[in-house]
């Protein structure tokens, strides 16, 4: 990663946490380690968000088809990690999580998802919202799919 795309990521993910508040540590890395494409991951034992710049870029070029959101896009999911840091229902959610049965188990993944980009929303006020609509709606297909939720049970603050 060249030192003038790190300078901007890491001034993004400082003003993200500024306004929420936060003092979250934040680690910027190339990839994910996993098989799946993860643009990020919150650890909550150490209060740590891990960015993957290289599995950003590739989400951003399979939703946009290429790289000319590309700061757009990992602010959106910069502040989806920071959401899960800062929602304050998270270590609950889990610890239900833990004992709950499968389909429990899945309409909780949801929930925390959802929880997630309502925080995210409010720490993005200034980018376009069809924008970060469209990366929620791909963001949320899995754990919809899971429920088989409708869109129209969504939590108000998710629809743009």
């Amino acid at each position: 990663m060249d030192l003038e795309v790190d300078s901007k990521l890491q001034q993004i993910t400082s003003t993200l946490q500024a306004r929420a508040g936060s003092r979250v540590n934040v680690i910027l890395e190339s990839n994910f380690p996993g098989k799946r494409i993860a643009g990020g991951k919150y650890n909550m034992g150490t209060d740590t968000i891990t960015m993957y710049i290289d599995e950003i870029k590739r989400q951003c070029k399979m939703l946009f088809k290429s790289l000319e959101y590309f700061y757009e896009y990992f602010t959106v999911v910069f502040a989806h990690e920071l959401g899960h840091a800062e929602d304050q229902e998270l270590e609950g959610l889990a610890d239900r999580m833990d004992t709950a049965e499968d389909f429990e188990r899945k309409q909780i993944a949801l929930r925390i998802e959802e929880n997630a980009w309502c925080i995210a929303k409010e720490l993005i006020p200034d980018l376009d919202s069809n924008f970060i609509h469209e990366i929620i709606e791909e963001s949320l297909l899995y754990y919809r799919d899971q429920v088989k939720t409708e869109t129209v049970s969504v939590p108000a603050c998710i629809i743009p």
